[in-house]
């Protein structure tokens, strides 16, 4: 396989620092390719280092800005890494590996990309799966800490369901996976309100995932407007009257993350009022469509 090279600055999630890009088409000749082989077969007194292991292989060096923006466990003993990569002229192609640099870290390693150039290409971002050894390298990319387990409450008015249900049923999907998806999955609370009963979308979509993963996934519907007796099955799920500020407030935490799409003085008094509770900022996602 081709060669390429990434030099990452001991990044942690959400810090800013940088790659050097591989080879864009970087060629390694028969012999070289041989004498890795031979290389990685050849017992010695010292161990040699990757760099010296790949010596005679081509490389193209360009230093973009980098991103960890994800750690996730893929098994008990490999972890992915995701980077994302700001210069545009970090390229490589399928099948290469990467150096990889870290600093404090004296040793260099050598790990395959996982991800398809496309990624590359559409989000900028690669991907890394890493094994767990004692290579310094590889111990860095444990040690960094994976996705955390989140809450979701969504906040939801009128059509503003549509892409909450989708992130609804995306949880409900990893759910599904269980330890498989490479996430430890949180609870999530919807918060849907409607004129009427009628007008609640995908209510019975909506139920079925609360039936279906009960104490992970659950639902409170809020009507503003009934005039008609709410039906049986809804019944428990029903609340008349306006989501409140109050039973927002009270599944708030520091593991918490909100999503709220509807109608603007809705999306605009919740996004405020979590603020004013303390509710960090980045935790605060809403969609405005006005």
């Amino acid at each position: 396989m081709a060669c390429a090279a990434v030099w990452l600055p001991g990044l942690r999630r959400g810090c800013v620092g940088a790659l050097r890009a591989p080879a864009a088409a970087s060629r390694v000749a028969a012999s070289a390719s041989r004498h890795l082989a031979r290389t990685s077969m050849m017992k010695s007194r010292r161990k040699t280092d990757h760099l010296e292991r790949t010596a005679s292989v081509i490389r193209r060096e360009v230093v973009s800005a980098a991103r960890v923006c994800g750690v996730a466990r893929e098994s008990p003993t490999v972890r992915s890494l995701r980077l994302q990569v700001a210069d545009q002229d970090f390229s490589f192609k399928a099948g290469q590996w990467v150096d990889f640099f870290v600093p404090g870290v004296s040793v260099v390693g050598g790990f395959s990309i996982c991800s398809s150039p496309r990624l590359l290409e559409q989000e900028r971002m690669i991907e890394l799966a890493v094994k767990y050894t004692n290579h310094p390298p590889a111990l860095w990319i444990h040690n960094e800490p994976a996705d955390a387990s989140r809450n979701l409450v969504l906040i939801a008015g009128g059509v503003g369901i549509n892409p909450l249900l989708s992130i609804l049923r995306h949880t409900a999907d990893l759910h599904r996976a269980g330890e498989g998806c490479g996430y430890e999955m949180g609870t999530v609370k919807l918060f849907y309100s409607a004129k009427t009963t009628s007008e609640l979308l995908f209510k019975k979509n909506i139920l079925d995932l609360v039936n279906e993963f009960p104490g992970k996934i659950a639902c409170r519907l809020h009507v503003t407007k009934q005039t008609t007796q709410v039906s049986a099955e809804l019944q428990p799920y029903v609340t008349e009257g306006r989501i409140t500020e109050e039973e927002i407030r009270a599944h708030s935490s520091h593991e918490t993350l909100f999503y709220i799409c509807g109608p603007p003085p809705m999306t605009e008094f919740f996004s405020k009022q979590l603020e004013s509770s303390h509710v960090p900022r980045e935790h605060i996602c809403f969609e405005k469509w006005w």
